[in-house]
């Protein structure tokens, strides 16, 4: 006699996207061998629908960030990890079946949330360091998160459930969120991007000067919604303190995201917030005040800045290889480093800096 398997948590998910799709017969793609037993994609299944409004698209929505089967996870108010991701992408009329970038897109993220334990909400960003669909001319090179607009949140026998939609974006976009907030960005592109439609083959729509305008005043006004960054390119040195000999202490940083940091800088200090560099070593945070000093204290390294030296540091923080101080921060000097950007393979493609 065959066991029957508990699917509810499957079965919600569907039962949601049906109300959309109706009767359609969606493309799906399952594993042949679970990720629990040594198999390489760790979502279970992802299904892909065709839709023509408001322009033909594929919409992708997963299986497996949360609970499809049993219950197994401790928290019994969220299913899993808490959501399913979706993604559109633009598709030509005549296309019958989706690309496989798409579907390995989706697995990558999979194997991210699977591997780190991180998870993504609504406001999220993720700098893809080269083009989202490898081996392609597409300006889009990072990926930004969003309430699906049209699958709301469930509530299933596993917990709650939230549908995410990924979206493509371009550096600069990228750098916008950064400098101020993901969803405001977004809001401000729906216009030129419907649905949050991926298209790989738009350019960046902060050439839009109402876009760029608005975003520029968000900025202004608001200031930065970053308060951590992950930064791969992070390091802290101790200096020697002897009698005979002084070093003054070295804060490195890589030069892919050496810009971006001053940037945030501004944006968080200068509107009295803190700003917190998280690498796997150390954690750095920038803290506003009057007067600028530096503390370690158990691992952690505390920065107090006031508006001139984030002025300075504005200017001096670009995506060079450099090294220098500050007098108002006696005792550190900035390291600023090469940063490799590396295929898949582990080969480099680029070098910044």
């Amino acid at each position: 006699m065959t066991e029957e398997v508990n699917t509810t948590g499957w079965d919600a998910i569907d039962l949601e996207v049906t109300k959309i799709y109706g009767e359609q017969e969606p493309k799906h793609y399952g594993t042949l061998i679970p990720y629990a037993l040594g198999g390489n994609d760790p979502l279970d299944g992802i299904s892909a629908y065709k839709s023509d409004e408001p322009v033909p698209h594929w919409h992708f929505v997963t299986y497996g960030f949360s609970e499809l089967y049993d219950k197994e996870f401790e928290d019994s108010d969220v299913s899993g990890y808490g959501f399913e991701l979706t993604f559109r992408l633009a598709r030509a009329m005549d296309e019958e079946e989706p690309p496989a970038w798409a579907l390995n897109l989706l697995q990558n993220m999979g194997r991210y949330v699977f591997s780190s334990g991180n998870i993504f909400r609504a406001g999220d960003y993720l700098d893809a360091n080269g083009p989202i669909c490898l081996n392609s001319d597409t300006k889009l090179k990072a990926l930004s998160f969003i309430e699906d607009p049209e699958l709301s949140a469930i509530d299933t026998p596993n917990g709650r459930v939230e549908f995410l939609q990924m979206v493509g974006i371009t550096v600069d976009e990228l750098e916008a969120m950064q400098t101020w907030n993901t969803l405001g960005v977004l809001s401000a592109c729906q216009a030129y991007m419907p649905q949050y439609i991926t298209d790989l083959s738009r350019d960046s729509l902060l050439q839009v000067e109402s876009i760029a305008e608005t975003v520029h005043q968000g900025m202004e006004e608001e200031g930065s919604n970053t308060g951590y960054l992950f930064v791969g390119q992070l390091g802290w040195e101790i200096g020697k303190k002897g009698w005979l000999k002084k070093t003054p202490d070295i804060l490195k940083l890589g030069a892919k995201q050496a810009g971006i940091i001053g940037t945030l800088l501004q944006g968080r200090i200068l509107k009295g917030k803190n700003l917190t560099l998280v690498g796997s070593d150390v954690r750095v945070m920038f803290e506003p005040g009057d007067h600028p000093s530096c503390v370690v204290e158990d691992g952690e390294v505390r920065i107090i800045l006031d508006g001139k030296t984030v002025s300075e540091l504005r200017q001096r923080l670009q995506p060079q290889e450099s090294k220098f101080d500050f007098p108002s921060l006696e005792g550190m000097v900035v390291q600023i480093d090469k940063t490799e950007i590396k295929d898949n393979d582990g080969n480099v493609v680029e070098i910044i800096g």
